[in-house]
């Protein structure tokens, strides 16, 4: 197997045997084996992965039909955009475990919004989207038309617009790679967003008036049960969850939700998991949960293989990315 696999790959194989080293590598040679065996893969986004620029890598998964679907916090989907249209005006701050009150102050001043160690400028990169996606709600409503946020994008993207802005190769955007596959994107509390809030205002002032010309909550359920139920007819499906919160925890409980308030308990159980991820089990902490504990509330099997990477994803996941691509 190995002559087959590129330098990094090899690498890998060679240096990783032990400890949180060897699960990324028992992990990634079963995500390997799950989508070249012809089955699907879903991937969760929690955290900052897309100021983190896991576009990267995750683009070319998505160009290599290795991912198949995609939930994402409201935050990662429009990060990515930003990061696109706005990259020459973000500023890193390098030490930023050693900012004072007063520096965090100066930032806001300059509407420099802080992630760690990067920070994202609000009107060339926040201001410049809401007014794109205020143009696609307001043009949506005169239409009577009803969109998810994710297809809300998938529009501005196709217009030309956006990529005319580009600051970065946009084959570096997991957002721009998504939409030339139309894939499918689920993202639950969207409007826990920048965007999300933008919109909340434009109801507010009565700028857009109908609030549900943004589908979001239970319809995504729905939408995502319509695609589970027609991936999984020739395939099993996977999920490589990156972080906790309700990027992972909503799209995993599409199954139980089928299986037993469907009533469909033929229908397959998650093929494939694995969670990259520091958090700790704790106070009841699904985010920390071993996969063993998804089993009670029917999402895995016992025959699923499942794995846990505690490690930062914003090294493990490019990692594994490249092995299953066998850079």
């Amino acid at each position: 197997m190995s002559k087959t696999l590129g330098p990094i790959s090899k690498f890998i194989e060679h240096n990783y045997r032990h400890f949180n080293a060897a699960s990324l590598v028992d992990a990634a040679k079963a995500y390997k084996a799950h989508v070249e065996g012809g089955d699907k893969m879903m991937v969760t986004l929690a955290g900052a992965m897309s100021s983190a620029e896991l576009g990267i890598s995750l683009a070319e998964m998505i160009r290599q039909d290795k991912i198949h679907a995609i939930s994402c916090t409201g935050a990662n989907l429009e990060e990515d955009i930003y990061n696109l249209v706005a990259h020459d005006h973000y500023v890193r701050i390098p030490d930023w475990r050693a900012l004072s009150k007063q520096d965090e102050q100066d930032l806001y001043d300059k509407h420099l919004n802080r992630v760690t160690d990067t920070c994202i400028p609000e009107e060339e990169a926040m201001r410049k989207i809401w007014r794109a996606m205020a143009n696609e709600w307001s043009e949506a409503e005169a239409k009577g038309e009803r969109c998810f946020p994710h297809e809300f994008f998938y529009r501005a993207i196709k217009k030309g617009d956006l990529l005319k802005q580009a600051q970065i190769d946009p084959k570096d955007s997991w957002l721009v790679a998504a939409c030339e596959k139309n894939l499918p994107i689920i993202v639950p509390g969207w409007e826990d967003s920048t965007l999300g809030n933008m919109y909340a205002s434009f109801c507010y002032r009565g700028e857009v008036k109908n609030v549900h010309t943004v589908r979001s909550g239970i319809e995504y359920m729905t939408y995502l049960a319509n695609w589970y139920l027609e991936a999984s007819k020739d395939s099993s499906i996977g999920f490589f969850q990156i972080g906790g919160g309700i990027a992972g925890d909503f799209p995993i409980c599409v199954v139980p939700m089928i299986r037993q308030d469907l009533e469909k308990e033929d229908v397959k159980l998650w093929g494939y998991f694995c969670q990259v991820s520091d958090s700790t089990t704790s106070y009841g902490s699904y985010s920390g949960a071993v996969p063993n504990e998804k089993i009670t509330w029917g999402k895995l099997s016992m025959e699923t293989p499942s794995f846990i990477i505690e490690s930062d994803a914003t090294i493990v996941a490019p990692l594994v990315f490249s092995y299953v691509l066998n850079h």
